[in-house]
């Protein structure tokens, strides 16, 4: 039988020595704790937050994320695409996820505020109506990833080839526009 742990807060705590108890964990806020190369999988989150965390190269295999916020957090290296993808829903703001992975996940109205977001692999997601506000997308990769409605009015350093990723109604700005071409080595001027 699964614990359940509800309105709790872990604060200042280093998970990478001893591991975070699994159970099913509600409106829980997890403040200033390290699980950097250790183990969240199997375990079940919901309504909770992760404030200024350290969660690189933290296995989540079958772990479930629904209604979480990351803020603040470093987590790179995670393959977020291990996660069981039943009910996710999750806001990054203020995060470091470089060379994390997020391949064939269902992110549609995933919010990702003010992220670094370089190498991060999106192969064959589905972002449709997210939001990439302020977000570094250096060496991100866009291969057949559904970018439906997606907002990158404020998203810089992306590289994304309109041919193999389906772009219906996304959001650019202008003076983007020659980054969605740059495979055509066209020269666009004012």
């Amino acid at each position: 039988m699964t614990t359940f742990i509800s309105d709790e807060s872990f604060k200042g705590l280093d998970f990478t020595i001893q591991r975070l108890p699994k159970a099913d964990y509600e409106n829980c806020i997890f403040e200033s704790c390290n699980f950097s190369d250790g183990y969240l999988d199997n375990q079940n989150f919901m309504e909770c937050s992760f404030l200024e965390c350290n969660l690189s190269n933290t296995n989540v295999a079958n772990t479930q994320f629904k209604e979480v916020l990351f803020d603040h957090c470093k987590i790179m290296g995670v393959k977020f695409e291990d996660t069981s993808d039943f009910l996710m829903d999750f806001t990054f703001e203020h995060c470091a996820l470089q060379l994390s992975s997020f391949r064939t996940l269902n992110l549609k109205k995933t919010r990702f505020l003010n992220c670094k977001l370089n190498e991060v692999d999106f192969t064959k997601t589905d972002l449709t109506a997210s939001v990439f506000e302020k977000c570094d997308l250096e060496r991100a990769t866009f291969e057949h990833t559904i970018l439906e409605k997606v907002d990158f009015t404020t998203a810089f350093n992306f590289n994304i080839d309109p041919e193999i990723n389906r772009l219906k109604n996304a959001a650019f700005t202008l003076k983007e526009l020659p980054k969605l071409l740059k495979k055509y080595q066209l020269q666009i001027k004012d």
